[in-house]
C-alpha cells in the first residue's frame, strides 16, 4: 500500500473522528440534560424513556422514580385474556412448560404452580434463595415476583427481568391457573 492511500485512510479516520466529537458537543449544547448545560440549571421537562438515565454534574439522580412495586391485579384476573396469557407465556417456555406431566427444563415446570407451594417441584434443584422461602404462590406473590424476580427473590439465578405492565401480569397468571386441574378459587370480590 502507498502512502498516499495510507494518508488518504488516516485522514478518513481523523474527519469521522472529529465528526463525532462535534456532533456530541452540539447536542450537548441543544440538550442540556445529555450531560453539558449549567450547574443546577433547570433543564425543563424530561421525555420517561431517558429519565433514568439522567444525573446531574454531581451524580444526583433527576429522573423519574420507578414505582416502588407492582400494581395489584386481583381485579383484573375474573377478566384476564387467557389467550394473551399463552401469548405472553411463549417468553417463559425457554426455561419453562406449564403443561400437565412436562418435564422441567432450566427451570421448573409451572403446571399446578397457582396457589402451590413455593419451590416445590421435588424433581427441581432449585437456587438456594428460592429454596429458603416458604409460603406459597397466591396471587399477590406471583404478582410481586412476575413484575420483578429479582428483586422479589434477591439472587435467584432466574435472568427474567419480569412483566412491567399489570394487564400481562394477569393474564399470565390467570394462563397459568387455568393450566391446572382444579384451579385456585380467585380472590374473593372476584
Amino acid at each position: 500500500m502507498d502512502s498516499m492511500k495510507i494518508n488518504k485512510i488516516l485522514a478518513a479516520v481523523l474527519l469521522a473522528g472529529v465528526v463525532a466529537m462535534t456532533t456530541g458537543f452540539v447536542t450537548r449544547l441543544i440538550h442540556p440534560a445529555s450531560g453539558g448545560g449549567h450547574h443546577g440549571a433547570d433543564h425543563g421537562p424530561v421525555d420517561p424513556l431517558y429519565a433514568s438515565y439522567i444525573k446531574d454534574d454531581h451524580g444526583a439522580d433527576h429522573g423519574a422514580k420507578e414505582p416502588a412495586g407492582p400494581e395489584p391485579i386481583v381485579g383484573m384476573l375474573a377478566s384476564a385474556d387467557l389467550e394473551a396469557g399463552k401469548k405472553i407465556f411463549k417468553k417463559c417456555t425457554s426455561c419453562h412448560t406449564a403443561d400437565k406431566g412436562a418435564p422441567n427444563k432450566v427451570g421448573p415446570a409451572l403446571f399446578g404452580i397457582v396457589g402451590n407451594d413455593i419451590a416445590s417441584v421435588g424433581s427441581f434443584s432449585y437456587s438456594s434463595p428460592m429454596a429458603d422461602l416458604s409460603g406459597n404462590w397466591s396471587y399477590a406473590d406471583l404478582n410481586q415476583f412476575l413484575y420483578k424476580p429479582k428483586a422479589y427473590v434477591k439472587g435467584t439465578k432466574m435472568a427474567f427481568p419480569g412483566l412491567k405492565r399489570a394487564k400481562d401480569r394477569a393474564a399470565v397468571i390467570a394462563y397459568l391457573r387455568a393450566q391446572d386441574d382444579t384451579p385456585e378459587a380467585l380472590p374473593a370480590g372476584q
